[in-house]
């Protein structure tokens, strides 16, 4: 059984065919969410699917063509020309003629040029074609404006490792594999090295099959099929928090070498570039505080550019980051000055604030005390200072 379906690549093989096969990205195929909408209402729509390889961007496409019972036409930005499209157009004019419907796909859509992206718009705009795009790329700067105004930007996220591992645990099904051929703890290895994307997963699992030759599938088959080996790190173990640690402390202690080593590992085992990403932005507060506090502008710039830019282009601002911030200098005021204001807080929490700086907007407030002796001035300092008076000379930064 493992050899049937002649040679298409077993991904290939294991493509969903209808919504309900789909595997993850609920929040864009559940009940009332976009593609479902689509597809209820049988009306093709122009899209943009953005998303990481193997998430399911032309298999979603398909779906959509077939369901909507139009005719896909699917070209790749990377080897189609201008005859290709013209004959394309051709072809979608003749079925609006005869009351078909044309989805025309592009995969790689990013890689057609301004020119050869505007040459769709006015088919767009005539209903000749639907035009569904696909990009690995941010589509605000890849994709022209009059595209994106005239099509809806689907954001597709990457499979979670128990999504992977549902579509191995599918193929295997249909490929006969018994629990003794491909155990349990393959299945999670296959899903750990294959990055989120269900096609290498599977690739991985084809090959691996031929390498064992008819015996269990071990993780040394695996990791050699996968061309890797797993590094030891468990997202939800002790050597994750470990790790973690290890980089933190390492930038707490000013050894940037350090730092990018344990970086390094935990981008190389798969870990949240975002959950590193929020690491950073804590310690520049915590750890940098205000020794530097333009550091907290590069932590937040290096978050922000992890999340719309994405991996593996974000690796330069996560190592850049992770090395300025190893470098500067640290300071601990502000995580101590909290813990003392914090402390403050749970000790003396219903202390009346001094009638001196409470609000004052009515005339009777004001008779009673309200904002007495206060001024609207720069560097003023109140008479009777700002601090409940229990709270005497409390200094949360201590002696400058």
């Amino acid at each position: 059984m493992e050899n049937s379906n002649g040679n298409r690549p077993l991904a290939e093989r294991m493509r969903p065919n209808q919504l309900s096969e789909v595997v993850g990205q609920l929040h864009i195929v559940g009940d009332g969410k976009i593609v479902h909408e689509i597809i209820a209402s049988k009306t093709p729509t122009s899209l943009i699917l953005w998303g990481p390889p193997g998430s399911g961007k032309t298999t979603l496409a398909r779906i959509l063509a077939q369901a909507t019972e139009a005719e896909f036409i699917e070209l790749s930005a990377v080897t189609a020309g201008k005859p290709d499209v013209v004959k394309v157009i051709d072809r979608a004019e003749q079925n609006k003629r005869l009351g078909m419907q044309t989805i025309l796909f592009i995969d790689e859509i990013h890689r057609f040029n301004k020119a050869q992206q505007d040459a769709f718009l006015p088919h767009v705009e005539a209903g000749t074609i639907s035009l569904i795009g696909a990009t690995t790329e941010n589509p605000s700067f890849e994709v022209i404006n009059p595209l994106l105004s005239r099509a809806r930007v689907v954001v597709l996220e990457p499979l979670s490792q128990d999504d992977i591992s549902a579509i191995i645990t599918r193929a295997a099904k249909q490929l006969h594999l018994t629990a003794k051929r491909l155990p349990t703890a393959s299945i999670s290895l296959l899903a750990a090295l294959s990055g989120g994307d269900a096609r290498v997963a599977l690739g991985s699992l084809e090959l691996a099959l031929q390498l064992s030759a008819g015996k269990t599938i071990t993780a040394q088959t695996i990791e050699t099929a996968a061309g890797t080996k797993l590094p030891g790190y468990d997202k939800k173990g002790e050597t994750h928090y470990n790790v973690i640690s290890a980089f933190i402390k390492s930038m707490r202690g000013s050894d940037a070498t350090a730092t990018l080593y344990y970086l390094a590992r935990m981008l190389q085992a798969g870990e949240d570039p975002k959950f590193i990403a929020r690491r950073l932005v804590i310690f520049a507060s915590e750890d940098i505080g205000l020794a530097a506090p333009a550091a907290l502008n590069l932590a937040v710039s290096t978050f922000l550019a992890v999340e719309r830019i994405g991996l593996p282009e974000a690796n330069y601002n996560l190592y850049h980051c992770a090395s300025v911030l190893a470098k500067a200098q640290k300071s601990r005021v502000v995580a101590d000055a909290m813990q003392a204001a914090q402390a403050a807080a749970k000790a003396y929490p219903d202390l009346p604030v001094p009638l001196g700086i409470r609000n004052a907007p009515t005339k009777l407030m004001k008779n009673l005390g309200y904002g007495k002796g206060a001024k609207w001035q720069a560097g003023f300092k109140h008479p009777n200072g700002f601090l409940p008076p229990e709270l005497g000379d409390a200094d949360f930064f201590g002696p400058a």
